[in-house]
């Protein structure tokens, strides 16, 4: 690689994280306001909270599976070939969401929502993208930049979901049809954005390409890399924790008669929780290591999830703040599971572990998701947040038994 004189940063890298970034805010506008809309949208035309669950679980599901695609995209093409694919499916299943609220079809709208979930998965591997070409020593500052950058668009989504959906009524088009049309767009930018504009391509620079993939993908290296799978396990965790927890959340404020401007602006500032503090994780991880951000993360999630429990659907200040601390928790989490996760294997494996470790995450969120929508329906809110601390506790304890161990030097 290339360096600055004086530096470990490749003179290409300030293009990259620019690109990378403006792409990020096109990509949280369309993630978020699909975040926003699609339980109510689907319980709406379902009639049935169950499947308002199945939505965010759709949309999960259609990350995980697109991850293994698009890591293969990565190592044989480059991050742009995998990038494009990821936003050109959300950008597909945004329109076939629309057209499924026209026609009052839930089950289609679940089937565009798996392709839909595709914005959220570029924007995941963006934050890999980031670190292709950065300063070791700042590789975790380098990867939340990128996550920050969606903070932007994240919090623009769900706040633009209402005029959204009046100018699509004003159209006459049917109720959740103009959000879903907006996410369209958004995800059509950021595709036109990658493949115009992230030249030359990051991994390419990097030497991270290969002509033909291992066969067995990530899974050798990870079930030989001990700190690479607890890094994965750190981040699945965080993941599934804040999309079970999140994804009920709307439906819980609805049981209280809240409107869909209360239920934007709590998952508006879940989602600021999530990004906008990204780049203090980022810093936390350079300076003191990656295992303490993530233990921080983990107590986090839990704090969140236990107030989650004690609140009622009328409490809207109290899950607000259950909410904001829950994506908190998770962008430490992430931030500090990613950081450790790349720098735990050869750069020529990256693509494949890192593809591999956003299958599971995504994969067990979707499960997450379908389970949380049944607990609710068979038990209560309550108990789904009582049942989120006690999948972060043993993931809580994994962590202090390896932060108590002898560990390579990190950063």
């Amino acid at each position: 690689m290339e360096d600055v004189p004086g530096t470990g940063r490749h003179p290409a890298q300030r293009r990259v994280l620019a690109v990378l970034t403006a792409t990020q805010v096109l990509g949280g506008v369309g993630v978020a306001t699909g975040v926003a809309i699609s339980t109510l949208a689907a319980a709406t035309l379902s009639g049935s909270d169950a499947v308002g669950g199945l939505a965010q679980t759709s949309a999960v599901a259609g990350a995980g599976v697109l991850a293994v695609p698009m890591a293969r995209a990565a190592a044989r093409r480059g991050r742009r070939a995998a990038l494009a694919l990821a936003y050109g499916a959300g950008t597909l299943g945004a329109l076939v969401a629309a057209a499924a609220a026209v026609l009052d079809a839930w089950p289609l709208l679940l089937a565009g929502l798996f392709l839909f979930g595709g914005g959220a998965a570029g924007g995941l591997a963006a934050r890999y993208a980031a670190t292709d070409l950065s300063d070791p020593r700042h590789s975790a500052r380098d990867l939340s930049v990128v996550v920050w950058a969606t903070t932007v668009g994240s919090i623009a989504g769900p706040n633009l979901a209402h005029p959204a959906d009046e100018a699509g009524r004003a159209l006459g088009l049917a109720a959740w049809a103009g959000p879903y049309a907006l996410a369209a767009l958004a995800f059509g930018l950021a595709l036109l954005g990658v493949l115009a504009l992230l030249r030359p391509d990051p991994l390419h620079l990097s030497g991270g390409t290969v002509a033909r993939p291992s066969p067995g993908g990530g899974w050798p290296v990870l079930r030989a890399t001990p700190r690479a799978r607890l890094a994965v396990a750190s981040i699945v965790v965080s993941h599934v924790v804040m999309v079970s927890v999140m994804t009920m959340t709307p439906v819980h404020l609805n049981h209280g008669h809240a409107s869909l401007t209360i239920v934007g602006v709590v998952i508006s500032l879940h989602i600021t929780g999530m990004y906008a503090l990204s780049p203090l994780p980022g810093w936390l991880a350079d300076r003191f290591g990656r295992i303490p951000v993530v233990l921080a993360g983990m107590a986090l999630l839990a704090a969140a999830s236990g107030l989650a429990a004690l609140s009622s659907p009328h409490q809207v200040a109290r899950l607000t703040i259950a909410l904001v601390l829950l994506g908190l928790g998770w962008s430490f989490g992430l931030v500090g599971g990613s950081a450790l996760l790349t720098e735990s294997v050869p750069q020529h494996d990256r693509p494949a572990v890192q593809g591999l470790s956003d299958l599971m995450m995504n994969g067990a969120a979707a499960l997450g998701g379908l389970a949380a929508g049944a607990i609710v329906t068979a038990l209560s809110y309550a108990a789904l947040a009582t049942i989120a601390v006690g999948v972060v506790a043993p993931m809580a304890a994994a962590l202090l038994l390896s932060a108590r161990a002898p560990q390579p030097s990190e950063g």
